[in-house]
């Protein structure tokens, strides 16, 4: 299996059998490395309904077929464009043909902005995800602060991946990712959601530089972490 990130908060998942692609903020993405017209998911995971995460899901799943699970109402909003959607909610879990997902809490919003029309759209809870896969568990975070549920995660699931965001502002900035980082006691720990627009602007190299035992790993666009 291929964990791969993918810039802003995006992660691919090949699995050799199935595709998936975490939050694909692609188009206006200047740090990303993949093209949304050159994307194969069967699956696309979405942590909440922000433009930058939700980013070229409708152009992908319509493309691919792609399975779209996501919190319960931006799952029904992305429904009512024509996508194949499995709706889920904060502590509920499914098991999939790829593997099993879970939704953990996230403390952030969840809103859909058309800019055409000046709308927001609300699509109910953020999340974070929890995608065990051939007897390993990735832990995407999504967008949030820094919350002390983070230790029940950590004491509860045996994380072999973490992913949290570092970009303080919208995010847990570095110090608080590091608490979390400790609560959540994965055996590694990737920055994400960092430098991708001036205000959120960090040093990820320094943030998993202070994480002990070498837990933390930086990712450049494109980099893989395998297991086998």
């Amino acid at each position: 299996m291929k964990v791969t990130y993918r810039g802003h908060s995006v992660v691919t998942v090949d699995t050799g059998n199935h595709q998936l692609i975490f939050d694909p903020f692609i188009t206006g993405n200047s740090l990303t490395d993949l093209k949304p017209e050159e994307v194969k998911a069967d699956v696309i995971l979405l942590t909440h309904g922000h433009n930058d995460h939700v980013g070229d899901t409708v152009e992908i799943a319509k493309r691919n077929n792609s399975l779209v699970v996501a919190p319960n109402e931006l799952a029904v909003y992305l429904g009512w464009k024509g996508l194949n959607v499995h709706p889920m909610h904060i502590g509920g879990s499914h098991q999939f043909d790829f593997g099993k997902v879970k939704l953990t809490q996230a403390f952030h919003g969840s809103a859909y902005t058309e800019e055409d029309s000046q709308k927001i759209v609300y699509t109910g809870m953020p999340a974070g995800i929890l995608l065990t896969v051939e007897g390993r568990t990735i832990f995407h975070a999504g967008d949030t602060g820094l919350f002390s549920d983070m230790k029940l995660i950590g004491e509860l699931n045996h994380i072999d991946l973490a992913f949290l965001p570092i970009g303080d502002n919208f995010t847990m900035g570095p110090e608080d990712a590091k608490l979390a980082a400790e609560w959540l006691r994965a055996k590694q720990v990737v920055p994400v959601h960092y430098s991708t627009f001036p205000v959120i602007e960090q040093d990820p190299h320094a943030f998993a530089d202070s994480l002990p035992g070498g837990v933390g790993k930086v990712l450049e666009v494109g980099e893989s972490i395998e297991f086998k």
